[in-house]
């Protein structure tokens, strides 16, 4: 089903610039809002940045200090906390549009003496008529006021082209209590209204289509769960027609698809185990977001430093490796490490078999040339050399092949219960978080088969808390289970997988390249030719 419109045509403004959505997002705070406070009858050479809590994700997600300092604000400030007034500095708001917010912004700039020369004010999202009425009521704070305008941005880009909404609880909220579903309908009007601000970044018109409720019968009542893709498309439909009459350059007619579903239609990819590089980082490493912590070995007897990196879209390694395969992965490191060896003049000769004794002046000129371009690469190179190579250590010590097997097979319908017990009796030493993983996805293929006491006793067998089976026993709330293996099956066309192509190794070793004495030392784990996994595998 789909909701749509035809006025005037109009084409998407940011279509041809080619710019990743975290760019878009980037510019609009530091150009659109930041830098539009330089203009008109601003004298303040530096300003101060308000923000409220979400606001402050919302630009940590998008730009760094530097970025703010560079568009000219030398401080920023909490909304909520008590501030040192700053009467000859302009302040910029940034807030979400509710009325305490509006009420602390009145406070700072009403009265004799504000906190600020000037505001310059933008809303998050679309501000209520009512209190635009509040904030005009305020003589003294309207001739103040150097801008009062919606940026209609309320999401977090979390990379070039995803994002989410901070609907941390929506699982809860939505599916939860079907009696009282007050919060289910606050969740899924935040959630509209944010998803829609997406498109007003992008000035991109969706025809939007939804899942239609299956209980959509004249003789069955529909329930709350049933109607939750329906009731978002509906409030970001009401957004987006909004935007057609507010946004300058907005489209006027459809430019793209936005499709709308919900997590009964597929219950079982938040915990199956997926096996790009990047799932794997952040399934095994106990990363903190995207921060990984590792030990850069010291000079000269002195200890090993902890460093913090950000595997982040300014990492090319990161960037390219992250949706392969971890067996890709660990090939195109090897791969990566293998030309950079055979390009660079200072991986040549201290790889080579001449010696210190066999270098000729001109060799050595050509190495220490080389050194700088090395040890920043190499450096790339040698941390996700070091990560794949934990990631496969743990992938062997915990049996995560096997067990991501089973889950596949489980899924495509050539595993069951009995497959499933003789895996929690033969493998006692399975953490807990593999063992809800698999029973979840048990759970969510044959529902039919934890109805009564078979279920209890498989989740007794997998030694499940209290709170685990709880969680398996809530996945029926989502709905949506298919009744039988046969329905799964033809669901997916009956895609099958070899088991008999397995990869034939992750396994890593050691290579220890010590640099020239006189320069400085280096050591870096890389990837054996003869052990590289192959192409030929089950589809993790």
């Amino acid at each position: 089903m789909s909701m749509s419109d035809s006025d005037s045509s109009s084409s998407s403004s940011y279509a041809a610039d080619h710019k990743s959505f975290k760019q878009i997002t980037r510019e609009r705070l530091l150009h659109e809002m930041l830098r539009s406070a330089k203009t008109g009858d601003s004298k303040s050479t530096w300003k101060v940045l308000i923000m409220d809590k979400l606001t402050v994700k919302i630009m940590s997600h998008s730009c760094k200090m530097a970025d703010i300092t560079d568009e000219g604000v030398s401080l920023v400030e909490d909304i909520y906390k008590r501030r040192q007034p700053l009467p000859t500095m302009d302040a910029i708001y940034f807030i979400q549009p509710t009325k305490e917010n509006v009420i602390m912004f009145l406070s700072d700039m009403s009265g004799k003496t504000p906190l600020y020369r000037k505001a310059f004010v933008f809303f998050s999202s679309t501000i209520p008529r009512e209190l635009v009425m509040e904030i005009k009521k305020d003589t003294r704070v309207l001739p103040r006021l150097g801008a009062l305008k919606e940026m209609n941005l309320e999401y977090f880009p979390i990379d070039s082209q995803g994002f989410m909404t901070n609907n941390e609880r929506a699982l809860e909220e939505l599916f939860g209590d079907e009696e009282n579903n007050r919060k289910g309908v606050a969740c899924l009007n935040v959630m509209a209204l944010r998803l829609a601000t997406v498109f007003a970044s992008l000035r991109e018109f969706p025809f939007v289509r939804f899942r239609a409720a299956k209980t959509l019968d004249p003789m069955t009542m529909t329930t709350f769960r049933d109607l939750i893709p329906t009731k978002v498309a509906a409030g970001v439909w009401d957004c987006l027609m909004k935007y057609k009459k507010t946004i300058p350059n907005f489209p006027q007619t459809e430019t793209c698809e936005l499709l709308i579903l919900d997590r009964s239609l597929d219950q079982i990819a938040p915990v199956i185990h997926e096996w790009t590089y990047d799932a794997m980082c952040h399934d095994l490493l106990n990363m903190e977001g995207n921060k990984y912590v590792h030990e850069v070995p010291g000079k000269d007897g002195v200890p090993p430093e902890r460093k913090e990196v950000l595997l982040e879209d300014h990492d090319p390694v990161w960037l390219e490796l992250r949706h392969a395969h971890i067996a890709d992965a660990s090939e195109k490191l090897h791969e990566k490490m293998t030309n950079f060896i055979s390009r660079n003049k200072a991986a040549q000769i201290q790889h080579g078999s001449r010696d210190s004794k066999e270098m000729s002046t001109r060799d050595l000129q050509k190495m220490v040339q080389a050194l700088p371009q090395y040890s920043e690469q190499i450096d790339k190179l040698s941390l996700h050399v070091e990560i794949a190579g934990k990631i496969n250590s743990i992938i062997r010590e915990t049996g995560l092949r096997e067990l991501g097997q089973l889950e596949q097979d489980i899924v495509f319908g050539d595993a069951g219960m009995k497959d499933v017990i003789k895996f929690f009796t033969t493998k006692e030493d399975a953490t807990r978080e593999n063992k809800l993983r698999l029973i979840m996805i048990l759970a969510a293929v044959y529902p039919e088969k934890f109805e009564g006491e078979k279920g209890r006793n498989l989740m007794r067998v997998a030694r499940l808390t209290d709170d685990d089976i709880t969680a398996v026993n809530n996945l029926r709330m989502l709905g949506g289970q298919p009744d039988t293996k046969k329905s799964l099956t033809a669901a997916f066309g009956g895609l099958k997988f070899d088991i008999h192509k397995v990869v034939s190794s992750f396994e890593f070793k050691s290579m220890i390249f010590e640099y020239y004495k006189i320069v400085f030392h280096l050591k870096i784990v890389i990837l054996s030719s003869e052990e590289v996994c192959c192409k030929e595998r089950p589809c993790w």
